[in-house]
């Protein structure tokens, strides 16, 4: 089955010592495979708070996030996060690899949540990491690559489960020009081959006029461009 994103009148407060604050006021929009989105919006507006609602790392105040037909929050914490790890993948502004494995190892790191996945999936590492121009580099530590390798690799780990849904926070924020331009080219790329549903929040509006679908967030209120 094909994956299917739906957000259904989303809210998110955050209750503080003076009062609560309302980060989202009521987002609903839908996506299937193989299609992309960019979120923009200023400093503040809830843009990562989305992308982490959406990912299940926290749970809306109010309103229903769909994700494959189902209701992740509704499940019990041990299968919400096995649901997590074999349907949502995540790269961030940060690599966030592990210095002390190797590059194949650091894109298993994924498969080692649950026993018996990391035999199983060595292979599809080893051809993702050539699929991103790293094949020759499997042994070689994070700190024995460039900032653009060390994303790359990231992008591979986020697709190790194969999932359906691909989520992006500032994938680009931390390159120079050049190496933004070709991550954003393996995104781009690597999206239409495994027909993911690609959400990339960014503040770079070079990246954002990539993409078809555009979703500003403003107010806490979301707005197709």
């Amino acid at each position: 089955m094909e994956s299917e994103l739906r957000l259904s009148d989303v809210h998110k407060r955050f209750e503080t010592d003076d009062r609560p604050v309302e980060v989202l006021l009521g987002v609903s929009f839908e996506m299937h495979a193989g299609q992309a989105v960019a979120v923009t919006g200023p400093s503040g507006s809830g843009k990562s708070t989305l992308l982490h609602l959406i990912g299940t790392l926290d749970a809306p105040s109010a309103g229903t996030i769909e994700i494959d037909g189902r209701e992740p929050y509704a499940l019990p914490e041990a299968e919400l996060a096995r649901f997590r790890n074999q349907a949502i993948g995540f790269v961030f502004q940060e690599h966030h690899l592990l210095p002390q494995y190797s590059v194949l190892e650091n894109v298993l790191v994924p498969a080692l949540a649950f026993p018996g996945e990391s035999g199983s999936r060595a292979e599809r590492a080893r051809e993702l990491l050539d699929r991103v121009g790293l094949g020759h580099r499997l042994e070689h530590r994070p700190a024995q690559l460039s900032g653009g390798e060390r994303q790359r690799v990231a992008v591979a780990r986020a697709l190790i489960m194969e999932p359906g849904l691909l989520l992006c926070d500032e994938p680009t924020g931390s390159l120079d020009g050049a190496t933004a331009g070709a991550v954003a080219d393996l995104l781009f790329e690597l999206h239409e081959q495994e027909r993911t549903i690609l959400i990339v929040v960014t503040h770079s509006q070079e990246l954002a006029q990539r993409f078809d679908r555009r979703l500003e967030l403003r107010e806490g209120r979301c707005r197709e461009l």
